[in-house]
This record gives structure tokens, C-alpha cells and sequence, in this order.
């Protein structure tokens, strides 16, 4: 009996390399080596049928690649609140006559939204002997182009934010996006002004419809001189953001 059941596990190990044979060849290999185990088992021939079924490999449907579709563009904030995880760009390129310019982005009296705003003092003193000034929100902080840091602005239609001046009549020569230049040049750029403020909040828009906006270090910029404010100035920035 140990002989028998030996002898069936060689046909077993014959017959598993013939599975790739056809059923016919196979069924005449098998008939044969039960043939001579049942001789040697002192059995009489056996007749032996089988059945091998081979399965064809699955055919698989070609894929056609299906584009995804870009994301919505979300708003991209330059300043909302003080230390905001949204803001992006930081203001510090300050340009002219700097010893003229006093600013915080902690003003906590009359907000356009929230809890804070930007107060911005220009005394027109001529400390650098400009007789203008003003200030570039970059990225990185302090790059003028000599570093990489640009964000890709592509799909933005504009720069909107809110401002007044204190009094009203304040004059900025220029708001602006984009324009810095050096090894890592800005793509593009615009601005609008000169802007006569009012003493009350009021939207302003900046249009970039056009515009090449992949490469944009020099997020926001504003200038004022001390030929269109004599006396010097003080207004209020709120609400700075691409849509």
C-alpha cells in the first residue's frame, strides 16, 4: 500500500509539467505512467480518463489615460489677518526713502474685515533723499529677483484689495504686480494708479487678464512720493488677494 500511494504522487509530479501539452498528448502520458505504477503495485492495467481543463488567459481592455481636470482656483491671500497661515508674500522690500515709512499689519482700529488691517505713515522727510517710497511684498523674504521663489499665479483674473486714507486725498503713485528683475525675473507685470483715496474703505482691482502670471515673486507693491503728498501721508491696506 506505502508503494501504491508512492507511486501515485510520482504520477501526480509527471503529470504537472505536462499542463502546458495538449489534452490528447496528455491523456496518453498519464495512461502510461499508471500503466507501469500498477505493474510494480502488482495491480492489474487501469484504464485511466482525464480531464484537464486550460483556461485562456483574460484578455484585458486597453485604458484610454483620461485627463484630470485642473482644480478650481481658491482665492490666494497676501494678507487677511496678521500672522493668517493664508497669507502669502511678505513685505519686505522696502524701496526709496524707507526711513519715511512707518508700517504695521497689526492695526486693530477700523478694519475693513476681521481684527486687523495695514496702517502705512509716509512723513515725505526725503530721509534717503528719494523723495519717494515704498514697499514690494516678496518671496522669499528680500528677494529682488536673485533667488527662486516665484508662485504661478496662471488662472488668477486679478489682484482685488480694499484702502482709504486717513484723511482722504492721499495720493499713491502706484499699485503694482509683478515688475521684479535679475536672474529670476518676474514674468510679467502691471500696476494702476495714481489713486486718490477717500476716507472710506473702497475695493480696488488690479486686471491681469493676459498676462504671463506662471513666475511671480513680487506679489504686491505700492509707492507714494512727496511731490503728491507734501505733507506726507497715512493710509490703510485690507483684504489683499488674487481671484
Amino acid at each position: 500500500m506505502r508503494k501504491l500511494i508512492c507511486s501515485l504522487i510520482a504520477v501526480a509530479f509527471f503529470a504537472m509539467p505536462l499542463m502546458a501539452q495538449t489534452d490528447e498528448a496528455v491523456d496518453e502520458k498519464v495512461e502510461e505512467v499508471v500503466s507501469v505504477v500498477a505493474e510494480e503495485a502488482g495491480a492489474a492495467p487501469t484504464t485511466v480518463t482525464t480531464t484537464i481543463t486550460t483556461t485562456a488567459p483574460a484578455v484585458v481592455p486597453a485604458v484610454t489615460p483620461v485627463a484630470t481636470p485642473p482644480a478650481a482656483k481658491k482665492e490666494f491671500n497676501i494678507y487677511t489677518e496678521r500672522l493668517n497661515m493664508k497669507n502669502h508674500y511678505i513685505p519686505s522690500g522696502w524701496m526709496g526713502d524707507s526711513g519715511d515709512i512707518q508700517f504695521t499689519d497689526s492695526w486693530r482700529e477700523g478694519s475693513h474685515s476681521g481684527n486687523s488691517c495695514i496702517k502705512v505713515k509716509y512723513s515725505a522727510r526725503g530721509a534717503q533723499g528719494a523723495g519717494w517710497a515704498g514697499i514690494y511684498w516678496q518671496n522669499p523674504a528680500n528677494n529682488w529677483g536673485s533667488q527662486m521663489g516665484g508662485y504661478d499665479l496662471s488662472g488668477y483674473n486679478k489682484l482685488t484689495f480694499w484702502a482709504k486714507g486717513e484723511k482722504g486725498g492721499e495720493v499713491i503713485s502706484e499699485f503694482k504686480v509683478g515688475g521684479l528683475s535679475g536672474a529670476y525675473s518676474d514674468s510679467d507685470a502691471t500696476s494702476i494708479g495714481p489713486i486718490t483715496l477717500t476716507k472710506d474703505w473702497k475695493q480696488y482691482d488690479v486686471d491681469l487678464k493676459g498676462l504671463d502670471l506662471s513666475y511671480i515673486s513680487g506679489g504686491f507693491a505700492f509707492t507714494v512720493s512727496a511731490r503728491d503728498n507734501t505733507e506726507g501721508c497715512t493710509f490703510y491696506l485690507d483684504d489683499i488677494k488674487f481671484e
